[in-house]
């Protein structure tokens, strides 16, 4: 029974050993004893933004519902009811395992039913999109994002346009660890991380996509970064790191509203706007602004210690992120302006329809081809929320 507290006690030691997570000759004790007037980081400060992120998820769904689906009406955008596959009971039993039957398991079926393979896989595609979200449902989520994107990114501009740092990183690093916690900072990273744990929770409930074991060590990895910045004050950098991330963000969602309400050629534009922004934030502002001054002005200033290697190191691996994915949105972004249509992403939630479907649909009713609001408008940019919270 004695053992108990000093094991806890130990595993703490260990997670926040001073040697680790602090410069030399600085200890936990020192950042508990501010100056008058002034206040430190303190970890226990941050534990406020899980139950903030409960509050966050109610405040999306009234949001949805109060704000997002009355302009969804507006923009006439419906609910719909996808084409239902042809009742089954042999194809269901298949679909429970297997969303994607391989070529064996298709031939195999074809005997069974005595069914040609093409109208088999027809009907697979057809039963995977009842499992997919409406349009309305996309566009009340991308509508949330991009409220909370501009919102966010408008503050953190507040407050970082009076700060010295934004201007000279260096200042970033002076006297630090010992660096005075502001208000606008307290409140940026709770929300920040409030936020990240809400979409953590908000995941196994949104829009199911192809990467969502990605994106869910994506939240994982962020929200340690956060709470770890803000445990050894490395708040000028942090809040320096996510208002980058936040800025392209904004047109991302806001090109996928556009998608969702069939403007598409505001759509296009947005998009390009977008990777345009993408490339300034996350390949030339990130890495020669944020990251230089991390790895390199830290390194005169203060000097290197364990968990800065470790940081420095995550915000690595986030660069090489941003470079493949700034390679993939470049190839929708560039089909987009030259060739007038771009291909459907592999990592879209929306699976568009067989083409032998397209064409026979047309077939039957060549005089009804339904129309974009921007029909006279030859590019066809599909963002269709496939790409999001990089």
């Amino acid at each position: 029974m004695s053992s108990s507290p000093l094991t806890a006690s130990w595993i703490s030691a260990w997670i926040w050993s001073e040697t680790f997570w602090l410069p030399h000759n600085v200890t936990w004790a020192d950042l508990e004893r501010p100056p008058p007037g002034e206040e430190y980081p303190r970890v226990g400060q941050i534990l406020y933004a899980l139950p903030l992120a409960v509050g966050v998820l109610v405040l999306r769904l009234l949001f949805e519902r109060l704000v997002a689906k009355p302009c969804a009406r507006i923009l006439q955008i419906q609910a719909g009811a996808s084409r239902q596959a042809q009742p089954n009971a042999l194809l269901e039993r298949v679909y429970i395992s297997t969303t994607c039957p391989d070529t064996r398991q298709l031939e195999g079926l074809s005997k069974q039913l005595d069914w040609d393979g093409r109208k088999i896989q027809r009907w697979f595609r057809l039963r995977r999109n009842q499992d997919k979200p409406s349009t309305l449902k996309k566009f009340c989520e991308s509508m949330w994002r991009f409220t909370f994107y501009l919102g966010i990114f408008t503050y953190a501009i507040r407050h970082l346009w009076v700060s010295p740092w934004m201007w000279d990183t260096k200042h970033c690093w002076y006297n630090y660890p010992f660096q005075p916690l502001s208000p606008g900072q307290y409140n940026y990273y709770v929300a920040e991380l409030a936020f990240y744990w809400s979409l953590m929770l908000s995941q196994f409930t949104d829009i199911k996509r192809k990467d969502f074991v990605i994106m869910l060590v994506h939240h994982l990895a962020t929200i340690t970064l956060i709470t770890f910045s803000y445990a050894n004050n490395m708040l000028r950098a942090g809040t320096l790191v996510m208002c980058v991330h936040d800025a392209s963000d904004i047109f991302l969602e806001a090109a996928k509203l556009a998608n969702y309400a069939k403007y598409q050629r505001l759509c296009d534009g947005l998009f390009v706007v977008f990777s345009i922004s993408f490339f300034l934030t996350r390949l030339v502002i990130y890495p020669f602004w944020i990251v230089y001054s991390v790895l390199i002005e830290s390194w005169e200033i203060v000097g290197p210690y364990q968990s800065w290697w470790l940081l420095n190191g995550l915000l690595l691996v986030l660069q090489a992120l941003h470079i493949i994915w700034f390679y993939l949105i470049a190839r929708i972004a560039i089909k987009a302006i030259f060739k007038g249509k771009v291909s459907k992403d592999d990592r879209s939630d929306i699976e568009s329809s067989s083409d032998e479907e397209t064409s026979a649909n047309r077939s039957k009713s060549p005089s009804h081809t339904p129309k974009s609001k921007d029909s006279s408008h030859n590019g066809n940019l599909n963002v269709n929320g496939e790409t999001h919270d990089h």
